[in-house]
């Protein structure tokens, strides 16, 4: 049956002459494989019909593929995307006027932007370097693509603060916005969400998605070496605070399968395309079952009582105690694990999880999928953890520890903030990251 997937998108140029919308088109049937249950529940917390799911679950599909394509093409022009509250009109920021016709000819909207992608990242991992003297009023921070700029969030009272703070780490004025909030995020620890796992000590986590030999799960869940119950298994890693994220491998007779339950019933995962800003997430937690939103923002940090987190997506699903760890879907995309947030169900809420790219790529993990065990994008690249005193050649997608030293244009680094690389934040474009030796 044919059906309309993507509504068409109306021309309007900007004084600056780079904004031209135009219709994203495809054949995609991402919506034909989709749970009904999922439908369903885009359809009640989105506000829509489930024809309105269906039919963005296409346009978010086509969206996620051409963003990917035009990120590569774009280069250090590209300055992030973004998805409109319909979920059908993909815009993209660039820097440089000349490649706005790349941009249009893969169907997207163009726009031009000041400050590109990787030189928000970079601002970014200025304040993520300053996180232990971040005021106690600055509950969090993250790159907004929409706005172009880092936005920190400040409590009520504390944006003289939040203001110092972020010029004492070396942020121009023009790239940071301050944002009122009353944010006051925690883990989410107390109960379970997804399907129930026991914690070394007693207590219960969610298991977040299947990876070959075992699953992938919220850091602060529980320490390396630790033992787990129901399944039983062996906590091979874990980051947090810093990144909040974990891998069990579980013991011999338990089976990972490439399932979420959504209580009842399950989804089933066909793969991790990241989903692009203002896509629908839906997530699966056993305190309050299926939930969706949108995702707002992406790497964002945030100040939990332990530390700060970085490099977090954040969204406007609701979620309790008890949903940590759990999975979150667009579509039958992994997107990543619960973390913590504020809020609850009732009222609303914000929301963080840790993308479950970062994860697979941190611990060299194969997610398991419908068509069997997958790696991430990109599939060339090697995972290491570097130890103290480690040495060798920064490489990227590699999860660089305490007292990590590598080499790199024939001079030698050591780290100063904990991470997991990746391109553009080499030893000599990072110094919030690396000290030279």
């Amino acid at each position: 049956m044919n059906r309309k997937l993507i509504a068409a998108a109306t021309a309007a140029v900007t004084a600056a002459g780079l904004t031209i919308a135009v219709a994203l088109t495809s054949s995609a049937t991402a919506a034909d494989t989709a749970d009904p249950a999922l439908l369903v529940a885009m359809a009640r917390d989105l506000g829509i019909s489930s024809e309105q799911a269906r039919e963005r679950l296409d346009a978010e599909k086509v969206a996620g593929q051409t963003d990917a394509a035009l990120k590569s093409r774009l280069g250090p022009a590209y300055a992030g995307s973004w998805l409109d509250s319909t979920g059908h009109t993909l815009t993209v920021a660039v820097t440089d006027p000349a490649l706005a016709n790349a941009v249009r000819s893969r169907g997207a909207v163009v726009t031009a932007a000041k400050h590109s992608a990787s030189a928000l990242d970079s601002a970014k991992i200025k304040l993520d370097a300053k996180a232990t003297t971040a005021p106690d009023a600055v509950p969090g921070w993250y790159v907004d693509v929409r706005t172009n700029k880092i936005v920190v969030l400040a409590r009520a009272g504390g944006e003289t603060q939040a203001r110092a703070w972020t010029a004492e780490a070396g942020l121009r004025g023009d790239m940071v916005a301050f944002e009122a909030s009353t944010e006051n995020p925690k883990p989410l620890i107390d109960v379970v969400g997804g399907n129930a796992y026991g914690l070394p000590g007693g207590g219960r986590c969610s298991i977040g998605f299947p990876v070959e030999g075992g699953f992938v799960t919220a850091g602060h869940c529980g320490a390396a070496g630790g033992r787990t119950s129901n399944p039983g298994g062996t906590i091979q890693g874990s980051s947090f605070p810093g990144n909040d994220y974990a891998w069990v491998r579980t013991d011999a007779g338990n089976t990972p399968r490439a399932l979420v339950n959504r209580y009842p019933g399950t989804v089933p995962v066909a793969g991790s395309q990241e989903a692009p800003v203002g896509s629908s997430v839906c997530r699966s937690g056993s305190t309050t079952g299926w939930r969706c939103g949108t995702i707002q923002q992406k790497n964002a940090s945030v100040t939990y009582p332990e530390g700060t987190i970085t490099g977090l997506t954040r969204t406007n699903a609701c979620a309790e105690p008890g949903d940590s760890g759990g999975s979150w879907l667009t579509g039958d995309q992994a997107q990543g694990v619960t973390s913590g947030g504020s809020g609850n169900c009732q009222s609303g809420g914000t929301i963080y999880f840790q993308p479950v790219t970062e994860i697979l790529q941190a611990y060299n993990l194969r997610l398991m999928t419908s068509a069997g065990p997958t790696t991430t994008t990109p599939p060339t690249s090697t995972t290491t953890t570097t130890p103290p005193g480690g040495g060798g050649s920064w490489a990227p997608y590699t999860n660089y520890g305490d007292g990590a030293e590598v080499t790199y244009g024939g001079a030698s680094y050591r780290i100063i903030q904990p991470h997991t690389s990746v391109p553009g934040w080499e030893p000599p474009n990072t110094p919030a990251l690396w000290q030279r030796l």
